[in-house]
């Protein structure tokens, strides 16, 4: 008896959904522990990814509270509790606390009387490749000053000057201090056109700006006006008043 075609399809389907169940079989049989074993891994990762997130979480707020009673330690001056606290935070894994930890060590140090080890310190800090490099201009400015009246106003000025731009984190910092060293050098156009640029950025600290447009005006620059372009700007110096006076 001949087989219609409709039955020959329908024949054709059921073996070879037979055969497809037969392969499944065969693989779940050889693999299913690895399939089995590949699942937990991928969910126990989960698990302790998750739990090492909380982990941190939890370790992060711990030295968070350790570096503000480090700071209510120093304000109090209660130096011996506050350098076992240093002590902890300064080995932390977390940059920012660290960080902050070693700066409040050479507070502390320079607080004490120990200029020598303050400056260790942060030198360190400045020459730690691991640090992002804000935190490591803020230490050799601090450095600087701690060693300012050590240094020779030119060193001031060559380790300072790429800071001492506009458009630079610490820029009023610097510039405060290249200003001053001008001075010791007995340029005051140089520290007066420094403190001008200080004065006149308003992204700088609001103390800063303060004391930069005094000392520029006490040194014959006006650092409230706006910034002046060309040849103007060229006559903003302490001859300005008489350059005027021969013009008209």
């Amino acid at each position: 008896m001949a087989i219609k075609p409709h039955e020959a399809d329908t024949f054709l389907k059921e073996v070879d959904e037979e055969l497809r169940k037969e392969q499944l079989n065969r693989f779940v049989s050889r693999y299913g522990w690895w399939i089995f074993a590949a699942i937990v891994l991928v969910l126990g990762a989960i698990g302790g990814a998750i739990w090492w997130q909380g982990r941190q979480k939890e370790a992060a707020a711990g030295q968070g509270q350790a570096l503000l009673d480090t700071l209510d330690s120093i304000q109090a001056g209660n130096r011996s509790a506050a350098s076992a606290k240093i002590g902890e935070l300064a080995a932390s894994d977390i940059e920012g606390y660290r960080v902050a930890a070693l700066f409040a060590r050479a507070s502390t140090q320079a607080d004490a009387g120990q200029g020598a080890a303050a400056v260790a310190t942060l030198r360190a800090i400045a020459e730690d490749d691991r640090l992002a490099e804000p935190y490591r201009q803020a230490a050799l400015i601090r450095q600087t000053a701690l060693e300012f009246d050590r240094l020779q106003p030119q060193a001031v000025i060559q380790r300072l000057g790429p800071l001492a731009r506009p458009g630079q984190p610490w820029f009023g910092s610097a510039g405060e201090l290249i200003g001053m060293a001008h001075l010791k050098m007995r340029r005051p156009d140089l520290a007066g056109a420094m403190f001008q640029r200080v004065g006149r950025d308003e992204t700088v600290p609001a103390s800063i700006r303060t004391r930069a447009i005094q000392m520029a005006g006490s040194l014959g620059y006006d650092a409230m006006s706006p910034q002046e372009t060309g040849a103007a700007q060229a006559q903003s110096g302490p001859d300005a008043a008489a350059t005027r006076e021969k013009a008209e």
